[in-house]
């Protein structure tokens, strides 16, 4: 076959596979950290392989679950710092998996833009596979995407996806009954949801992302992009330890619309708003957006990442314990009779 000269080729059309050839080999000591029992292959096959039995389940049911960072991803494009919106990406459905019982086994992402910086995008997966490591989970695939035409401007679009397992027969929620006593668990901030409307308040107050918090020290881009927080080890080690009913992330929807979701047909909540202090980011997001307390209660978490429904004689060792393990335990209230959450106090 004879070459035309001048041929267009792919390169020419914006996309660069030898950019992405570096990019597998740049993150491969970065994905090889978080490396645990069940894994049978490396990066670079055109699937991944994973061996649950080797894990140490005999009878698995396997879990999955999807998501991204929302518009936080904006924040972390704009200010330029990407480090570590790979472990909110990884949280969002690491978590989630732990609701269900289950233990994260491994993870894949999907990094999509329209011109593939190496360093950048090498800096974003970096910050998955740190978040993989925190959670326990393996990095064994993904994907690269480079879209000319899609992504303008250096903008790029991440998605997770994750799978855990449990042994068949523990799944939650179970046995959740009337009295079952509430423990929150604290937030790092606001985590990865609600940020359409962070960016409105923060439009309406006249505030750029590299101007000073008005609620801290760092700036305000800094600030808002502190990192989901991980709470699978802890969560599955208060399940092991027996007497946990159920656990509710706390993410889109805030407390209002995630915890009925774990609540059996006829129970419902009763939460105390006084059981906890709101943290100055969502007092300033408060103030500054005129946002009244049950929009902020169902759009943010509020300064509860991760709501547990315990049995009532198991709660102090179950907090004594989620304590030990780092978390920062609030009493919330208990599950009742009834329909959705009920709120006595007042967000403060």
């Amino acid at each position: 076959m004879t070459e035309r000269k001048n041929g267009l080729s792919y390169a020419e059309a914006g996309v660069d596979i030898d950019a992405g050839n570096a990019l597998v080999d740049r993150i491969k000591p970065a994905a090889a950290r978080t490396a645990r029992s069940g894994v049978m292959d490396a990066l670079g096959g055109f699937g991944a392989l994973f061996d649950p039995r080797a894990a140490g389940y005999d009878d698995p049911v396997l879990v999955a679950a999807t998501d991204g960072v929302g518009t936080k991803l904006r924040i972390a494009i704009d200010t330029g710092h990407v480090d570590e919106v790979g472990i909110d990406l990884v949280a969002m459905c690491v978590n989630d998996l732990v609701c269900q019982g289950a233990e994260p086994l491994f993870f894949l992402d999907y990094f999509a833009t329209g011109k593939l910086s190496v360093d950048e995008a090498a800096r974003v997966i970096a910050g998955i596979a740190e978040g993989c490591h925190r959670a326990g989970c393996a990095l064994i695939g993904g994907e690269t995407a480079e879209m000319p035409g899609m992504y303008h401007g250096g903008d790029f679009d991440l998605a997770g996806f994750a799978v855990g397992a449990m042994q068949r027969g523990t799944a939650l929620p179970r046995d959740v009954a009337d009295g079952d006593v509430l423990l929150g668990l604290s937030s790092d901030g606001v985590h990865s949801n609600g940020f359409s409307l962070v960016r409105r308040v923060a439009e309406h107050a006249g505030l750029g992302w590299n101007d000073a918090a008005p609620f801290a020290t760092r700036t305000l881009g800094q600030e808002l992009l502190v990192p989901t927080r991980l709470y699978v080890r802890p969560v599955l080690q208060a399940i092991r330890a027996g007497g946990v009913h159920a656990a509710a992330h706390i993410t889109g929807g805030g407390i209002t619309e995630n915890l009925p979701r774990v609540l059996p047909k006829g129970l419902g909540a009763e939460v105390d708003l006084n059981a906890w202090t709101l943290p100055p980011v969502f007092d300033w997001l408060a103030e500054a957006g005129g946002i009244a307390g049950s929009e902020m209660l169902k759009t943010f978490n509020s300064g509860v990442g991760m709501i547990l429904a315990v049995a009532a004689d198991r709660a102090e060792e179950l907090a004594a314990l989620l304590a030990q393990s780092g978390e920062t335990v609030l009493r919330l209230g208990h599950v009742v009779p009834g329909a959705g959450v009920r709120y006595s106090g007042s967000l403060r």
